[in-house]
């Protein structure tokens, strides 16, 4: 809640103050978190054995960017669902499955990134 007495940078330290205690929280509490951050990690490191360009590091980090961020907003939208409505509802469930269907968009795009950086590697192509 903005308390009108702030000043504006302490304003934004409480910004990045939920900001951050809503980043552990999904490490925290969030499977599907866990096994995107280890999947980014790993990936991470086989980039450094690989030796990545600077164009491949950044099309890795954004894949790995986009596909935790989808993630946590399927997060977000399916906790707001279950708190609206902690019955099933075919609407909430339809709400859901868009939700959950932008994470597997964003994984898709990842694998399509991950194999045009990675194949021709192991392909020595």
């Amino acid at each position: 809640m903005k308390d009108p007495n702030d000043s504006f940078i302490r304003g934004r330290v409480r910004s990045f103050k939920y900001a951050f205690k809503g980043f552990w929280l999904l490490i925290k509490t969030e499977a599907s978190i866990k096994v995107q951050l280890v999947l980014g990690i790993l990936v991470t490191v086989l980039g450094w054995v690989m030796d990545l360009s600077s164009v491949e590091w950044l099309f890795q980090i954004l894949a790995i960017a986009l596909v935790l961020t989808t993630e946590s907003l399927n997060t977000a939208i399916e906790k707001l669902c279950d708190f609206v409505n902690p019955n099933y509802n075919e609407r909430i469930g339809f709400i859901k499955d868009i939700a959950a269907g932008a994470v597997t968009f964003a994984a898709l795009f990842g694998i399509i990134i991950g194999l045009i950086i990675y194949l021709p590697k192991f392909l020595n192509i």
